[in-house]
């Protein structure tokens, strides 16, 4: 499964997006005697299920018409439940229960909530995810794998977006341009859209929604949370519960920011209904013209730092296990040094300590699930078919859990079909080059670009890969790795990748319209382009 991010406006969806998006499938279902089974008081777990939320056209105001999600009985068996295994006793520090009270339906008026209160709202937001960091680090360890210091990370992520928003919610607003008619004003002004939907995947259950929570809410949105149902029994509906306790504590329904866990007639739902005035869309290659697939890479000149390139190298390809949208999936070497480097990264491979993702020694921890182990496997054989040789690793760890060794394959050709597929796994592939053009040239005849890096220290090739003829990605780093974007920048790539933005930057203006306004205050009425209609 590989991850990437794609915005698509009412618009997009009536153009196809939706027919692609009802084919959505998720891939991350596990077997029933290790799935985690646990409920939510006030907020069920695995049997939760959005029946409609109805929304009306928002200008500077939070409104929810009617939530209804549907209950049924637990299901799970009180002596199987992890939170009464002492070892994840600190599940309690996140309200996570035994029981599975049910839910009355909602319904309110709507509420005025001027711009600056909503980033005060979410300031509060951030300051309750900075309270159970370390817990809810520890449970996105728990259900997707990656390493504890990762999984705080990401859930720091969103507390930095909401400081971010906060910031931005006094700053909304457009300029007011000069008009040619004496009399008259001519103003920018942005609204809310009203629902904004937001598709998350396995590899990053906060840190994502969070990019697209924090500034929906500034921005006057309410926001609709889908997540796979067995993809994060514990996560999703643990921030959800967060989230909606501080809009209650705000005399707002919690049910601003709604969640459901679901499948494909869930997202196929969200993306087929005109009242989403914006999908945000996160998932694998499988939906929606393979929008969300991409293929990172990373250029290493005769003239690069080498101290800085193999750790780069090594943190972006291995981190997470592989499994980041920015990964790092082919290292394109200069002629020169190829060799050098690829003895370096094949040492450190050697010393990447693997283990369980909670211990702090820990930097490389399993597979989200079995089937990313055969696509492993797949990938390493078709590798070897098309010219490949295996320079370490390629084999499944005996242990417990979906472990696999990051491995490191050279000698394909740069157009060989496998490299330029994603397999969402810590494979690198390592090409070899001879010129800048060349280099430039292999960058972008893949269909996918999310992120890429170069590392050199020649000023004149920096800014020619900055330009117009260099990196076609939507991310385009100099001597630092393809992973680890700050949430100051948008976030986002081209081509197959998606054209939407995330995050930082100007990014806010996707979860807005934009109306351009004229106001005459004279009591004359000249006509624009000096026209005379009399």
């Amino acid at each position: 499964m590989m991850q990437n991010t794609i915005l698509y406006s009412k618009e997009d969806r009536a153009k196809g997006a939706t027919s692609d998006l009802a084919n959505w499938k998720r891939r991350t279902s596990r077997d029933p005697e290790t799935r985690m089974r646990v409920v939510l008081r006030g907020a069920p777990c695995r049997q939760f299920m959005m029946q409609r939320v109805l929304t009306v056209r928002l200008a500077r105001l939070f409104t929810l018409n009617k939530f209804a999600p549907r209950i049924g009985p637990a299901v799970a068996n009180m002596s199987t439940l992890l939170i009464q295994q002492p070892q994840y006793s600190w599940l309690k520090e996140l309200d996570l229960h035994e029981d599975n009270a049910e839910t009355d339906v909602i319904e309110t008026s709507p509420v005025q909530v001027p711009a600056p209160k909503r980033g005060e709202i979410v300031r509060q937001i951030g300051d309750a995810l900075r309270g159970k960091i370390k817990a809810l680090g520890s449970l996105v360890s728990l259900e997707m794998g990656k390493i504890y210091v990762e999984g705080v990370g990401e859930v720091q992520e969103y507390v930095d977006v909401c400081d971010y928003a906060v910031g931005l919610s006094r700053m909304i607003g457009g300029p007011i341009l000069p008009s040619e008619r004496p009399g008259h004003a001519l103003i920018e002004q942005w609204n809310p859209l009203g629902l904004v939907g937001i598709i998350t995947a396995f590899n990053f259950p906060v840190a994502v929604y969070g990019w697209n929570n924090a500034l929906a809410l500034i921005c006057g949105n309410v926001c609709l949370w889908s997540e796979s149902l067995f993809s994060h029994v514990f996560m999703s509906p643990c921030v959800h519960v967060i989230v909606a306790e501080v809009l209650e504590k705000n005399n707002l329904p919690g049910a601003i920011c709604s969640m459901t866990c679901g499948g494909a007639d869930i997202g196929a739902a969200m993306a087929g209904d005109e009242r989403v005035g914006l999908l945000s869309f996160t998932g694998s290659t499988h939906v929606g013209k393979q929008v969300a697939m991409t293929v990172q890479e990373r250029f290493v000149f005769e003239d690069a730092d080498l101290s800085l390139v193999v750790p780069s190298a090594v943190f972006a390809s291995v981190g997470t296990a592989g499994q980041r949208c920015t990964t790092t999936r082919r290292l394109i070497l200069h002629e020169s040094v190829h060799d050098e480097v690829v003895a370096k990264l094949t040492k450190a491979y050697k010393q990447i300590r693997m283990g369980d993702p909670w211990d702090p020694n820990t930097l490389y921890g399993p597979l989200h699930t079995k089937q990313a182990v055969e696509q492993y496997l797949s990938a390493i054989d078709q590798a070897k078919q098309q010219g490949g040789t295996l320079i370490c690793g390629g084999k499944v760890v005996e242990r417990p859990g979906n472990y696999v060794e990051p491995t490191i394959i050279t000698g394909l050709p740069h157009d060989a079909p496998i490299v330029h597929t994603e397999t969402f796994v810590p494979i690198l592939y390592v090409l070899k080059f001879k010129t800048e053009e060349e280099a430039f040239a292999w960058n972008n005849e893949v269909k996918q670009g999310l992120s890429s890096s170069i590392f050199t220290r020649d000023m004149g090739r920096v800014f020619r890969w900055l330009g117009p003829k260099g990196s076609d990605c939507g991310i385009v780093n100099v001597n630092i790795p393809t992973s680890g974007a700050e949430i100051g920048g948008a976030f986002g790539g081209e081509k197959h990748t998606g054209g939407g933005r995330e995050s930082g930057s100007d990014s806010w203006k996707q979860y807005m319209r934009r109306s351009t306004c004229t106001i005459n205050y004279s009591k004359d009425l000249p006509l624009a382009q000096g026209i005379k209609f009399e």
